[in-house]
């Protein structure tokens, strides 16, 4: 079995735009500002072995804020400038009740069945309690980058960092 680092994308692979303490995508891709650090940590990660997977909330789309060719695009971006193996997006709003939005660790089974991950090697980094708890849920390790955003917290993280550049060096760390 093959072991993999789940990311979410806005505020861990690109910046989040910061409004009112609450984080949001970039509107297009003129807005997209992949952070600092980010490739260099993810060359690690592949040289350690790991999958590189983003599973990403995008609930614009089914609020009809965002057109799904804007969240494409951004996405097409991502993966041509980093060594992301997959891009995992949910279009659908809380209301939905699906599967694949996370707090639910139905993006991670699903990559899980397609790419035999094991999910207890296996990390997911995020910025927002839904990442962390759709880790958790899935069985993996979860890694928490606070940026002290005015909403909920995770109740319960393995770790909590400020970067992805420090999550890779703990990931890295605990690698078996």
């Amino acid at each position: 079995m093959r072991k993999a680092v789940f990311l979410d994308r806005d505020g861990v692979i690109n910046r989040a735009k910061v409004l009112d303490g609450k984080p949001y995508p970039p509107a297009n891709i003129d807005e997209l500002e992949i952070l600092p650090g980010v490739l260099d940590a993810l060359i690690k990660l592949r040289a350690a072995g790991y999958l590189l997977i983003v599973v990403t909330n995008q609930p614009d789309v089914a609020r009809g804020t965002m057109p799904k060719a804007v969240v494409d695009s951004i996405n097409q971006h991502i993966t041509q400038q980093l060594p992301i193996d997959e891009i995992r997006a949910c279009f659908h709003d809380s209301s939905d009740n699906c599967d694949c939005r996370k707090p639910r660790p139905g993006a991670l089974l699903a990559a899980a069945e397609t790419h035999d991950i094991d999910l207890s090697a296996s990390f997911m980094v995020g910025d927002r309690w839904r990442d962390t708890e759709a880790g958790s849920n899935a069985g993996c390790k979860t890694i928490f980058i606070d940026y002290g955003y005015a909403e909920k917290q995770p109740a319960s993280v393995h770790f909590r960092v400020s970067s992805l550049t420090e999550a890779t060096q703990i990931i890295l760390e605990n690698t078996l």
